[in-house]
């Protein structure tokens, strides 16, 4: 599978389907035509793109999804964070939390988070 990199309007079909699949293409326009107000050409344009890009699957009729939602999250994140911030975890943070306050609860997920994840 290719580096998956999606539009906002990609994204918002990606949990369409990540939501509904496996899921017929024909309820699958109804859906984006009800969630997103989209056209049926517009559904089967950006489901042809995405099932050559190996995302999804269209086979009978029936799509499904290829990629999973946590990795296209995590790589959408990861881009994110590389873009704006130059790759920095704290600096990201630091701007995210400006302002903010955490729960002691959210706070302790954080630490195993990071204990978990800590080189070493």
């Amino acid at each position: 599978m290719e580096h998956i990199r999606l539009c906002d309007s990609e994204y918002r079909f990606m949990q369409v389907v990540w939501e509904a699949a496996p899921v017929n293409s024909g309820r699958l326009a109804a859906l984006c035509r009800e969630r997103l107000g989209w056209k049926k050409s517009t559904v089967y344009t950006v489901l042809k793109r995405l099932c050559d890009r190996g995302l999804l699957r269209n086979e009978n009729s029936i799509v499904t999804a290829l990629a999973e939602r946590e990795a296209v999250d995590a790589e959408a994140a990861e881009d994110f964070v590389d873009r704006t911030f130059g790759g920095s975890l704290p600096g990201f943070l630091a701007a995210f939390m400006k302002g903010r306050s955490l729960t002691e609860q959210e706070a302790e997920d954080l630490k195993r988070l990071i204990d978990a994840r800590q080189e070493g």
